[in-house]
Protein backbone atom coordinates (compact mmCIF):
# COMPACT_ATOMS: atom_id res chain seq x y z
CA UNK A 1 0.00 0.00 0.00
CA UNK A 2 1.40 3.36 -0.91
CA UNK A 3 1.93 5.60 2.28
CA UNK A 4 -0.01 8.58 2.64
CA UNK A 5 2.13 11.61 3.81
CA UNK A 6 0.93 15.25 4.93
CA UNK A 7 2.95 18.08 3.52
CA UNK A 8 2.01 21.19 5.72
CA UNK A 9 3.53 24.18 3.81
CA UNK A 10 3.83 24.56 0.19
CA UNK A 11 6.03 27.23 -0.14
CA UNK A 12 9.89 26.38 -1.56
CA UNK A 13 10.54 23.74 0.54
CA UNK A 14 6.95 22.23 0.71
CA UNK A 15 6.54 22.50 -3.07
CA UNK A 16 9.91 20.45 -3.53
CA UNK A 17 8.67 17.99 -0.85
CA UNK A 18 5.31 17.11 -2.74
CA UNK A 19 7.10 16.78 -6.15
CA UNK A 20 9.60 14.83 -4.71
CA UNK A 21 7.15 12.44 -2.93
CA UNK A 22 4.65 12.76 -5.17
CA UNK A 23 7.24 11.61 -7.83
CA UNK A 24 8.39 7.98 -5.57
CA UNK A 25 4.82 7.18 -5.68
CA UNK A 26 3.64 8.48 -2.16
CA UNK A 27 -0.18 9.20 -1.58
CA UNK A 28 0.88 13.17 -0.91
CA UNK A 29 -2.08 15.90 0.81
CA UNK A 30 -0.04 19.26 0.84
CA UNK A 31 -1.64 22.18 2.86
CA UNK A 32 -1.21 25.61 2.62
CA UNK A 33 -2.71 28.73 4.42
CA UNK A 34 -2.11 30.68 1.11
CA UNK A 35 -1.92 30.14 -2.46
CA UNK A 36 1.88 29.31 -3.32
CA UNK A 37 3.70 31.33 -4.75
CA UNK A 38 2.86 34.33 -2.90
CA UNK A 39 4.12 37.27 -1.03
CA UNK A 40 4.09 35.96 2.28
CA UNK A 41 7.20 33.78 2.88
CA UNK A 42 10.89 33.69 1.49
CA UNK A 43 10.42 33.22 -1.93
CA UNK A 44 8.68 36.43 -3.28
CA UNK A 45 10.54 38.64 -5.46
CA UNK A 46 10.90 36.96 -9.06
CA UNK A 47 14.44 35.83 -8.91
CA UNK A 48 17.51 34.29 -6.36
CA UNK A 49 21.25 33.47 -7.10
CA UNK A 50 23.04 29.96 -7.28
CA UNK A 51 26.08 29.82 -6.74
CA UNK A 52 28.41 26.69 -5.83
CA UNK A 53 31.41 28.82 -4.24
CA UNK A 54 29.89 28.49 -1.06
CA UNK A 55 30.79 31.53 1.24
CA UNK A 56 28.43 29.93 4.05
CA UNK A 57 30.56 27.04 4.08
CA UNK A 58 31.90 23.98 2.01
CA UNK A 59 29.46 21.71 3.50
CA UNK A 60 27.08 23.41 1.53
CA UNK A 61 29.10 22.80 -1.63
CA UNK A 62 28.10 18.75 -2.30
CA UNK A 63 24.54 19.88 -1.83
CA UNK A 64 24.09 22.87 -4.33
CA UNK A 65 26.33 20.76 -6.67
CA UNK A 66 23.57 18.15 -6.70
CA UNK A 67 21.17 21.00 -6.97
CA UNK A 68 21.89 22.03 -10.72
CA UNK A 69 21.11 19.10 -12.48
CA UNK A 70 18.16 18.74 -10.19
CA UNK A 71 17.19 22.31 -11.49
CA UNK A 72 17.84 21.01 -15.27
CA UNK A 73 15.99 18.25 -14.54
CA UNK A 74 12.84 20.54 -13.49
CA UNK A 75 13.10 22.59 -16.54
CA UNK A 76 13.01 19.64 -19.04
CA UNK A 77 10.21 17.57 -17.15
CA UNK A 78 8.12 21.39 -17.74
CA UNK A 79 9.52 23.01 -20.12
CA UNK A 80 9.92 26.13 -18.09
CA UNK A 81 13.45 28.08 -17.94
CA UNK A 82 14.25 28.27 -14.65
CA UNK A 83 17.86 28.80 -14.33
CA UNK A 84 20.10 31.62 -16.52
CA UNK A 85 23.96 31.29 -16.12
CA UNK A 86 25.80 34.28 -15.39
CA UNK A 87 28.62 33.98 -13.49
CA UNK A 88 29.24 35.30 -9.92
CA UNK A 89 31.13 38.08 -8.82
CA UNK A 90 32.15 38.14 -4.31
CA UNK A 91 33.53 41.41 -3.56
CA UNK A 92 34.89 43.55 -0.34
CA UNK A 93 37.88 42.95 1.29
CA UNK A 94 39.50 39.58 1.26
CA UNK A 95 39.39 38.59 4.99
CA UNK A 96 35.47 39.40 4.72
CA UNK A 97 33.10 36.27 4.14
CA UNK A 98 31.99 36.84 0.90
CA UNK A 99 36.03 36.59 -0.29
CA UNK A 100 37.59 34.35 2.18
CA UNK A 101 34.63 32.22 2.61
CA UNK A 102 33.89 31.80 -1.50
CA UNK A 103 37.45 31.12 -2.05
CA UNK A 104 38.20 28.58 0.77
CA UNK A 105 34.87 26.98 -0.36
CA UNK A 106 36.05 26.96 -3.80
CA UNK A 107 39.54 26.01 -3.17
CA UNK A 108 38.34 22.87 -0.79
CA UNK A 109 35.96 21.39 -3.33
CA UNK A 110 38.15 22.30 -6.61
CA UNK A 111 35.97 24.38 -7.87
CA UNK A 112 37.04 26.76 -10.24
CA UNK A 113 36.98 30.42 -9.82
CA UNK A 114 39.34 33.15 -10.59
CA UNK A 115 40.53 35.85 -7.77
CA UNK A 116 40.47 39.14 -9.30
CA UNK A 117 42.05 42.43 -7.58
CA UNK A 118 40.59 45.74 -7.69
CA UNK A 119 41.50 47.01 -11.31
CA UNK A 120 40.55 43.76 -13.01
CA UNK A 121 37.14 44.24 -11.62
CA UNK A 122 36.86 47.12 -13.12
CA UNK A 123 37.82 46.30 -16.46
CA UNK A 124 36.05 42.90 -16.97
CA UNK A 125 32.95 44.82 -14.88
CA UNK A 126 33.08 48.25 -15.43
CA UNK A 127 29.52 48.50 -13.17
CA UNK A 128 31.77 47.68 -10.75
CA UNK A 129 33.77 50.49 -8.91
CA UNK A 130 35.43 48.26 -6.09
CA UNK A 131 37.85 50.05 -4.14
CA UNK A 132 41.77 49.76 -4.35
CA UNK A 133 41.93 47.32 -0.76
CA UNK A 134 39.07 44.97 -2.21
CA UNK A 135 39.71 41.90 -4.30
CA UNK A 136 36.69 39.86 -6.36
CA UNK A 137 36.65 36.07 -6.67
CA UNK A 138 34.43 34.98 -9.75
CA UNK A 139 32.66 31.85 -10.42
CA UNK A 140 31.31 30.94 -13.74
CA UNK A 141 28.74 28.12 -12.59
CA UNK A 142 26.35 30.27 -10.61
CA UNK A 143 23.41 32.24 -11.77
CA UNK A 144 19.61 33.51 -11.02
CA UNK A 145 16.98 30.96 -10.77
CA UNK A 146 13.27 31.91 -10.85
CA UNK A 147 11.71 31.08 -7.59
CA UNK A 148 7.70 31.84 -8.51
CA UNK A 149 8.15 29.74 -11.48
CA UNK A 150 9.99 27.40 -10.05
CA UNK A 151 7.24 27.04 -7.02
CA UNK A 152 4.67 26.65 -10.08
CA UNK A 153 6.82 23.94 -11.84
CA UNK A 154 7.02 21.77 -8.90
CA UNK A 155 3.52 21.94 -7.86
CA UNK A 156 2.12 21.26 -10.95
CA UNK A 157 4.48 18.01 -11.29
CA UNK A 158 3.28 17.01 -7.63
CA UNK A 159 -0.32 17.44 -9.04
CA UNK A 160 0.26 15.52 -12.10
CA UNK A 161 1.72 12.53 -9.90
CA UNK A 162 -1.22 12.63 -8.16
CA UNK A 163 -1.01 15.38 -5.20
CA UNK A 164 -3.94 16.30 -3.32
CA UNK A 165 -2.62 19.87 -2.96
CA UNK A 166 -5.09 22.31 -0.87
CA UNK A 167 -4.73 25.99 -0.27
CA UNK A 168 -6.47 28.09 2.18
CA UNK A 169 -6.32 25.57 4.47
CA UNK A 170 -4.35 26.96 7.83
CA UNK A 171 -2.86 23.70 10.15
CA UNK A 172 -3.34 24.86 13.69
CA UNK A 173 -1.67 21.75 15.39
CA UNK A 174 -0.25 18.46 14.23
CA UNK A 175 0.47 15.30 16.56
CA UNK A 176 2.52 11.85 16.14
CA UNK A 177 2.63 8.79 17.33
CA UNK A 178 3.65 4.97 16.46
CA UNK A 179 0.15 4.84 14.84
CA UNK A 180 0.75 7.28 12.81
CA UNK A 181 0.26 11.33 12.31
CA UNK A 182 -2.65 14.16 12.34
CA UNK A 183 -2.84 17.61 11.93
CA UNK A 184 -5.82 19.62 12.93
CA UNK A 185 -7.00 22.59 10.32
CA UNK A 186 -10.78 24.73 10.77
CA UNK A 187 -12.05 22.07 8.63
CA UNK A 188 -10.91 19.39 11.50
CA UNK A 189 -8.17 16.62 11.46
CA UNK A 190 -6.48 14.69 8.71
CA UNK A 191 -4.59 11.94 9.37
CA UNK A 192 -1.96 9.80 7.44
CA UNK A 193 1.27 7.78 7.92
CA UNK A 194 3.92 10.15 7.98
CA UNK A 195 4.20 14.13 8.23
CA UNK A 196 6.54 16.67 6.46
CA UNK A 197 6.48 20.27 8.47
CA UNK A 198 7.93 22.97 5.90
CA UNK A 199 5.67 25.86 7.15
CA UNK A 200 7.89 28.62 6.46
CA UNK A 201 7.91 31.93 8.88
CA UNK A 202 5.40 29.32 11.38
CA UNK A 203 7.76 26.95 12.25
CA UNK A 204 8.77 28.54 15.21
CA UNK A 205 4.88 27.96 16.43
CA UNK A 206 3.85 24.64 14.68
CA UNK A 207 7.66 23.41 15.87
CA UNK A 208 7.75 24.69 19.35
CA UNK A 209 8.42 21.29 21.18
CA UNK A 210 11.74 21.40 19.42
CA UNK A 211 12.86 25.23 20.69
CA UNK A 212 14.40 26.79 17.76
CA UNK A 213 15.11 30.00 18.65
CA UNK A 214 13.76 31.35 15.02
CA UNK A 215 13.96 34.85 14.15
CA UNK A 216 11.39 36.51 11.19
CA UNK A 217 12.68 39.54 9.38
CA UNK A 218 11.68 41.68 7.21
CA UNK A 219 13.76 42.23 3.73
CA UNK A 220 13.15 44.63 1.14
CA UNK A 221 14.42 43.65 -2.89
CA UNK A 222 15.02 46.86 -4.68
CA UNK A 223 15.06 47.00 -8.47
CA UNK A 224 16.37 49.79 -10.76
CA UNK A 225 16.19 50.93 -14.10
CA UNK A 226 19.00 52.30 -15.73
CA UNK A 227 19.21 53.85 -18.78
CA UNK A 228 21.65 51.26 -20.81
CA UNK A 229 19.58 48.16 -19.39
CA UNK A 230 21.35 45.77 -22.19
CA UNK A 231 24.59 46.30 -19.74
CA UNK A 232 22.57 44.74 -17.24
CA UNK A 233 21.43 41.47 -19.44
CA UNK A 234 22.71 38.36 -17.23
CA UNK A 235 25.30 37.10 -20.06
CA UNK A 236 27.01 40.09 -19.30
CA UNK A 237 26.42 41.34 -15.65
CA UNK A 238 27.01 38.83 -12.84
CA UNK A 239 24.66 38.36 -9.73
CA UNK A 240 27.01 39.80 -6.75
CA UNK A 241 27.43 39.67 -2.99
CA UNK A 242 29.91 42.53 -1.34
CA UNK A 243 30.57 42.85 2.01
CA UNK A 244 31.39 46.26 3.35
CA UNK A 245 34.17 47.04 6.06
CA UNK A 246 31.08 48.36 8.62
CA UNK A 247 29.36 44.81 8.03
CA UNK A 248 27.11 45.75 5.52
CA UNK A 249 26.12 43.38 2.80
CA UNK A 250 24.55 44.44 -0.27
CA UNK A 251 23.67 41.98 -3.32
CA UNK A 252 22.24 42.13 -6.63
CA UNK A 253 20.81 40.16 -10.16
CA UNK A 254 20.96 41.14 -13.61
CA UNK A 255 18.19 42.74 -15.82
CA UNK A 256 15.02 40.54 -15.76
CA UNK A 257 11.84 41.37 -16.58
CA UNK A 258 12.58 45.18 -17.45
CA UNK A 259 14.60 46.44 -13.77
CA UNK A 260 17.99 45.22 -12.27
CA UNK A 261 17.94 43.87 -8.69
CA UNK A 262 20.08 45.67 -5.98
CA UNK A 263 19.30 45.29 -2.16
CA UNK A 264 20.97 44.21 0.98
CA UNK A 265 21.13 41.40 2.79
CA UNK A 266 20.41 42.74 5.78
CA UNK A 267 17.18 43.99 7.91
CA UNK A 268 15.77 45.26 11.09
CA UNK A 269 13.26 44.34 13.31
CA UNK A 270 10.92 41.37 14.27
CA UNK A 271 7.85 40.57 12.14
CA UNK A 272 4.46 38.47 12.67
CA UNK A 273 4.13 36.66 9.78
CA UNK A 274 0.23 37.02 10.13
CA UNK A 275 0.88 40.45 9.44
CA UNK A 276 3.25 40.44 6.79
CA UNK A 277 6.26 42.60 5.42
CA UNK A 278 5.32 46.22 5.39
CA UNK A 279 5.82 47.91 2.23
CA UNK A 280 9.20 49.28 1.59
CA UNK A 281 9.81 53.22 1.72
CA UNK A 282 11.34 55.90 -0.87
CA UNK A 283 13.70 56.04 2.80
CA UNK A 284 14.66 52.77 2.47
CA UNK A 285 15.03 53.32 -1.68
CA UNK A 286 17.28 56.53 -0.78
CA UNK A 287 19.25 54.37 1.48
CA UNK A 288 20.05 51.54 -0.84
CA UNK A 289 20.63 53.82 -3.50
CA UNK A 290 23.84 55.78 -1.31
CA UNK A 291 24.89 52.27 -0.51
CA UNK A 292 25.29 51.64 -4.30
CA UNK A 293 26.95 55.27 -5.15
CA UNK A 294 30.40 54.14 -4.16
CA UNK A 295 30.04 50.67 -5.83
CA UNK A 296 27.64 50.35 -8.47
CA UNK A 297 27.26 53.92 -9.54
CA UNK A 298 25.36 53.63 -12.24
CA UNK A 299 22.35 51.86 -10.99
CA UNK A 300 22.64 54.52 -7.80
CA UNK A 301 21.51 56.84 -10.57
CA UNK A 302 18.93 54.44 -12.44
CA UNK A 303 14.77 55.38 -11.52
CA UNK A 304 14.00 53.54 -8.80
CA UNK A 305 11.24 50.93 -10.12
CA UNK A 306 10.06 49.67 -6.94
CA UNK A 307 10.56 46.75 -4.02
CA UNK A 308 9.22 43.64 -3.39
CA UNK A 309 9.22 42.81 0.59
CA UNK A 310 9.55 39.25 1.66
CA UNK A 311 10.46 36.96 5.22
CA UNK A 312 13.32 35.70 6.19
CA UNK A 313 13.54 32.96 8.89
CA UNK A 314 16.38 33.21 10.88
CA UNK A 315 18.54 29.99 13.05
CA UNK A 316 21.27 31.75 15.21
CA UNK A 317 24.23 30.12 13.19
CA UNK A 318 21.88 30.74 9.91
CA UNK A 319 22.44 27.03 9.60
CA UNK A 320 18.71 25.03 7.52
CA UNK A 321 16.98 23.07 10.12
CA UNK A 322 16.38 19.64 7.88
CA UNK A 323 16.10 16.38 9.26
CA UNK A 324 14.24 13.85 11.40
CA UNK A 325 12.01 15.12 14.20
CA UNK A 326 14.20 14.18 17.32
CA UNK A 327 11.38 12.73 18.74
CA UNK A 328 9.18 11.32 15.93
CA UNK A 329 10.21 9.14 13.17
CA UNK A 330 7.59 9.49 11.03
CA UNK A 331 7.82 13.24 10.98
CA UNK A 332 10.30 15.18 9.10
CA UNK A 333 11.34 19.17 9.66
CA UNK A 334 12.81 21.76 6.96
CA UNK A 335 12.86 25.20 7.99
CA UNK A 336 14.91 28.14 9.04
CA UNK A 337 16.58 28.80 5.78
CA UNK A 338 17.88 32.45 6.65
CA UNK A 339 17.45 34.03 3.10
CA UNK A 340 20.30 31.42 1.07
CA UNK A 341 18.23 28.16 0.85
CA UNK A 342 16.44 28.72 -2.49
CA UNK A 343 18.76 27.31 -4.42
CA UNK A 344 18.89 24.37 -2.64
CA UNK A 345 14.91 23.43 -3.09
CA UNK A 346 15.36 20.01 -5.27
CA UNK A 347 18.00 18.98 -3.31
CA UNK A 348 15.73 19.76 -0.14
CA UNK A 349 12.86 17.87 -1.42
CA UNK A 350 14.81 14.87 -2.44
CA UNK A 351 16.54 14.71 0.98
CA UNK A 352 12.53 15.03 2.77
CA UNK A 353 11.81 12.08 0.30
CA UNK A 354 14.54 10.02 1.65
CA UNK A 355 13.70 10.67 5.44
CA UNK A 356 9.98 10.37 5.06
CA UNK A 357 9.97 7.55 3.35
CA UNK A 358 13.39 5.04 3.66
CA UNK A 359 13.92 6.72 7.18
CA UNK A 360 17.58 8.39 6.28
CA UNK A 361 19.50 9.88 4.19
CA UNK A 362 23.38 9.22 2.37
CA UNK A 363 22.92 13.61 1.90
CA UNK A 364 25.69 14.65 4.01
CA UNK A 365 23.00 17.05 6.24
CA UNK A 366 23.75 16.11 9.95
CA UNK A 367 24.76 19.89 10.13
CA UNK A 368 20.87 20.90 10.29
CA UNK A 369 20.38 18.54 12.78
CA UNK A 370 16.63 20.21 14.39
CA UNK A 371 17.55 18.96 17.23
CA UNK A 372 20.85 21.29 17.92
CA UNK A 373 19.01 24.08 19.45
CA UNK A 374 16.87 21.99 22.06
CA UNK A 375 20.21 20.14 23.31
CA UNK A 376 21.23 23.43 23.98
CA UNK A 377 24.29 22.96 21.54
CA UNK A 378 24.50 26.79 20.37
CA UNK A 379 25.66 28.83 22.89
CA UNK A 380 24.47 32.21 21.37
CA UNK A 381 21.10 33.92 21.69
CA UNK A 382 18.38 35.93 20.00
CA UNK A 383 15.33 37.87 20.83
CA UNK A 384 12.57 35.61 20.78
Amino acid sequence: MRPRVIVVGLGTMGAAAAWRLAARGADVVGLDRFAPPHRRGAHAGGTRIIRMAYMEGAAYVPLVRRAYPMWRDLEAATGRRLLTPSGALMLGPADLPAVAGSAEAAREHGLAHEVLDAAEVRRRFPAFTPGPDEVGVFEEAAGLLRPEAAIEAMLGLARDAGADLRTGAEVTGWWAGPEGVGVRTADGELRADRLVLAPGAWAGRLLDDLDLPLRVERRVQHYWRPADLSAYAPERFPVWIWDAPDGSTGYGIGAVDGAVKAAMHSGAGLVDPDLGADPATTAEADTMREWLASRVPDLAAAEWAGAVECLYTLTPDTDFVLGPHPAHANVAVACGFSGHGFKFAPVVGDVLADLTLAGGTEAPVGLFDPGRFRRGAFAGGVDR
